[in-house]
């Protein structure tokens, strides 16, 4: 399936993530991207409209426009597809955060339902010829079977955040049925690198090794995370654009594989099929950053999972999709950045 000449919606364009993504679609020739984003406050404004401020510099032969919009506004939504009729969507817009969830509930409701139902029932109104949106390993909840594959059970989620996803996969796929959406769900694992989101781990490590503050080591370290490079997640998504999905004919054969559907409906994993223990994971940050981390060790906190590790046969078989940065790089590659970040004028702003 080619690109050329699509016009691409992109939400969440002011996030981590979408801002890599808009930044990878660039480099490709005759492709639209129209970005929105409301450049919520869950962390400093400022970081994001950096991002934007990043993309608007690239934008050289002006083929990318940014709107801020709320995915909780039906009308402004509407009329973005309305006035730029998008060929693909692309939904990376979310309310984020496990542990923030227990404090703000609601926000999970209005942004990932809510604004998630929105973009499904423009999707149906603009008749767009695909639909990508982001879910998430938390989904996997209490599943103790590793590595998780899109098979297993996410019928137990551990938090309000990861009910909010597995709800998205249901939604998306119901519309996928009823309007014949082509949609694909992917499932990212912990995604990381430079202008990453300050409320997760390697964001929260590094500044608090630089500046001498202790850490809170969850679980007493017996976590691991499969941590996945952000170029690496980028180009898991930028593959999916590339193939849409059609129903699954072998569906009913038993047993039903669950990530098809007799819809045109996929789920995929997105990681690197490489588990790292937190306290290796803080130990090779000491090494890059050349300082010692204040420990604190503490218990497993609510909604929080012991361990994340993505199996990725079906994303690898289905896009061709292959990670590409070992986590030793990577952290690499975070941590030299990092240390340029904070001795600039733009951290002291965003503090």
């Amino acid at each position: 399936m080619s690109l050329k000449n699509k016009n691409i919606l992109v939400t969440g364009a002011a996030g981590f993530i979408g801002h890599a993504l808009i930044e990878r679609i660039l480099k490709e020739k005759e492709i639209n991207i129209i970005g929105i984003d409301n450049l919520n406050s869950y962390y400093n404004p400022l970081l994001k409209q950096k991002r934007i401020e990043l993309l608007h510099q690239k934008n050289i032969d002006k083929r990318w426009k940014f709107f801020k919009v709320d995915l909780k506004d039906n009308f402004k939504v509407d009329e973005i597809f309305k006035k730029f009729n998008p060929d693909i969507v692309i939904n990376l817009a979310a309310q984020a955060g496990v542990r923030y969830s227990l404090e703000n509930p609601k926000t999970y409701i209005e942004s990932n339902l809510v604004g998630f139902f929105n973009i499904l029932e423009s999707c149906r109104k603009y008749d767009i010829e695909h639909l990508i949106y982001a879910s998430s390993s938390s989904v996997y909840g209490g599943n103790k079977i590793m590595p998780f594959n899109e098979n297993n059970s996410v019928d137990h989620p551990l938090s309000l955040y990861a009910a909010t996803k597995k709800s998205n996969e249901m939604l998306a796929h119901s519309y996928s049925h009823l309007f014949q959406i082509p949609s694909t769900g992917l499932r990212f694992f912990t995604v990381y690198g430079p202008l990453g989101r300050p409320d997760m781990a390697p964001m929260i490590f590094a500044d608090s090794i630089i500046n001498g503050k202790p850490i809170n080591v969850f679980n007493d370290g017996n976590m691991s995370r499969d941590f996945t490079y952000i170029s690496d997640a980028v180009e898991a998504i930028f593959k999916c654009c590339l193939k849409k999905p059609s129903p699954n004919k072998s569906f009913y054969e038993n047993p039903p594989d669950p990530s098809t559907s007799f819809a045109p409906h996929r789920i995929f994993n997105v990681g690197s099929n490489n588990p790292i223990n937190l306290l290796k994971f803080i130990e090779m940050l000491e090494s890059e950053i050349g300082l010692k981390a204040i420990k604190k060790m503490q218990p497993m906190q609510p909604g929080d999972v012991k361990s994340t590790y993505a199996d990725i046969s079906k994303i690898r078989g289905w896009a061709n999709f292959q990670p590409k940065t070992s986590f030793q790089k990577g952290i690499h590659l975070f941590a030299n950045w990092y240390k340029d970040y904070i001795s600039s004028d733009y951290y002291r702003k965003t503090e």
